[in-house]
């Protein structure tokens, strides 16, 4: 993919200071209550765009769409033909990648290079392989009685209502819709109202690339008002929701009012476990991108250092020379290694949790402070002296913030590694192979990462259960969120 300079970003950035319409049935409209909504630039607190605002009307106009598609052409296009359109669509994607990388570092404060790398690869590259999974969705024929042909098959769930948070918007978008799509479904999708960019475009290229109108819709607004008219909405059929466990839980509240299948990925305060045997070089390499990367706006960072007793301070003296060595400051720039937190009120959230940690008597060893008045920068953190049970060892902060918390045996590891209401992920450094198959064994987590932290792909299933939520994403487990398996009976005898 092709370097973006500062000079295109400039660019870029001019051209976005428009207002943005809501994509309901193929066609860019208003929102009926006429009302609007500004969209920040993290790295300066500047306006981007004035987006439109969608409200029940809005998506009850958008689920009729996507109703009429899901009826219509999409729903009668060959499997093979949906596979050929998402192709088409990934390719979109790559040839507008400059676009999008520096749509996607304006609207989140992400560096470019990190969009670059991360982000929009990511994006592509789930496209690409449930484009290849549209005509491969089989049912099975199951030999039940001899007087009968006895058979399964796999259907569309029907209308989607995908609720995407804000901290990899472009890349959680691709995850609910590529399978959503490949499934032949319908999507509404409601992107957060501070990162709504990147889902508007894309939702533009994807009627480029030969979706019928209505199969994709794009209704930026807010949870209470549009996100709460999706989980009510009588014809929407499933709801797949990454976010908070506060709002996970309104949802599957709501949608048992009309039984709506549900797919919830929420927090995480993962362990990332460090034994004495540990090559500590890589450990903490590993674990200061593992809480640091995207500013620690990662479900599943990995901010719950435990560290053994025996090798405790060297941890902590290593991850403090690595946060101070983290290049905070302008995502356009090359040398940028963190940018900024999402937006103000995420940073104050941020900076309470400093004063929280600090007055439960954890020590800062670097960081803990906003950086500059300009901008919502937060300096990398690293809190020594954690004890398992206070509030910064045990609530989400979702920001790069990281405490240190020392354990003395492998069952204490253990233990404290599953001691928070979290499951997402985890990780446990060891030279001792037994050890790590072990802890592999018995933490509470969807993904176990041994030696290495932080990696996912698309053919892996990523997801937790307890405040994590429930249900996967990737993989062909994906294809269970998005399809009902129907049992026909043939009577052989007639």
């Amino acid at each position: 993919m092709p370097e973006i300079s500062h000079a295109d970003l400039a660019i870029s950035a001019s051209s976005k200071l428009t207002r943005k319409r809501l994509l309901i049935d193929g066609q860019q409209v208003e929102p009926l209550s006429g009302r609007y909504f500004d969209v920040l630039n993290p790295a300066t607190g500047e306006i981007i765009a004035v987006v439109a605002e969608a409200d029940a009307s809005d998506i009850d106009r958008a689920v009729r769409a996507a109703r009429r598609a899901l009826e219509g052409p999409w729903g009668r296009m060959r499997a093979a033909d949906r596979g050929l359109v998402l192709q088409r669509f990934a390719q979109l994607l790559e040839d507008h990648a400059q676009e999008l990388i520096a749509l996607e570092s304006l609207d989140t404060g992400k560096p470019l290079a990190a969009v670059q790398r991360q982000d929009l690869p990511a994006a592509i590259d789930t496209l690409r392989y449930y484009a290849g999974w549209a005509d491969k969705i089989n049912g099975q024929v199951i030999p039940a009685r001899h007087d009968a042909l006895t058979y399964t098959v796999r259907e569309p769930i029907g209308v989607v209502g995908a609720i995407v948070p804000w901290n990899f918007p472009l890349m959680i978008g691709m995850w609910k819709i590529a399978p959503a799509l490949a499934c032949g479904c319908t999507i509404v999708l409601k992107p957060a109202e501070i990162t709504p960019l990147s889902a508007l475009r894309i939702g533009e290229l994807a009627l480029e690339a030969g979706l019928p109108p209505g199969t994709l819709n794009i209704v930026p607004g807010f949870g209470k008002t549009a996100g709460r008219a999706m989980v009510d909405h009588p014809d929407i059929d499933k709801i797949t929701f990454t976010g908070s466990p506060t709002v996970g839980r309104e949802i599957l509240a709501g949608a048992a009012g009309n039984l709506k299948r549900v797919t919830l990925e929420l927090g995480g305060k993962s362990a990332n476990v460090i034994f004495d045997d540990a090559d500590l070089d890589s450990a903490t390499k590993a674990a200061a991108s593992g809480i640091f990367f995207n500013s620690g706006q990662v479900c599943s960072a990995g901010s719950r250092i435990l560290a053994h007793a025996s090798v405790y301070d060297e941890v902590v003296e290593r991850m403090t020379a690595r946060a101070k060595a983290i290049r905070v400051g302008d995502p356009t720039q090359s040398g940028t290694t963190m940018g900024p937190i999402v937006s103000e009120l995420q940073m104050k959230r941020v900076l309470d949790y400093v004063d929280i940690g600090t007055k439960e008597g954890a020590t800062v060893t670097t960081g803990g402070t906003r950086i500059g008045d300009r901008g919502y920068f937060v300096a990398p953190t690293v809190f020594a002296n954690v004890e398992h049970e206070m509030r910064i060892s045990q609530e989400e902060i979702f920001g790069p913030v990281v405490s240190i918390v020392r354990f003395f045996d492998e069952a204490d590891a253990i233990s404290k590694a599953n001691g928070t209401k979290y499951s997402l992920a985890a990780g446990v450094w060891s030279s001792d192979i037994g050890r790590v198959q072990r802890f592999a064994k018995q933490v509470k987590a969807g993904t176990v990462w041994i030696n290495t932290y932080g990696y996912t792909d698309v053919r892996l299933p990523w997801g937790g259960s307890r405040d994590s939520g429930f249900g996967r994403e990737h993989g062909d487990a994906a294809l269970e969120n998005f399809t009902e398996p129907k049992a026909v009976w043939m009577n052989l005898n007639v």
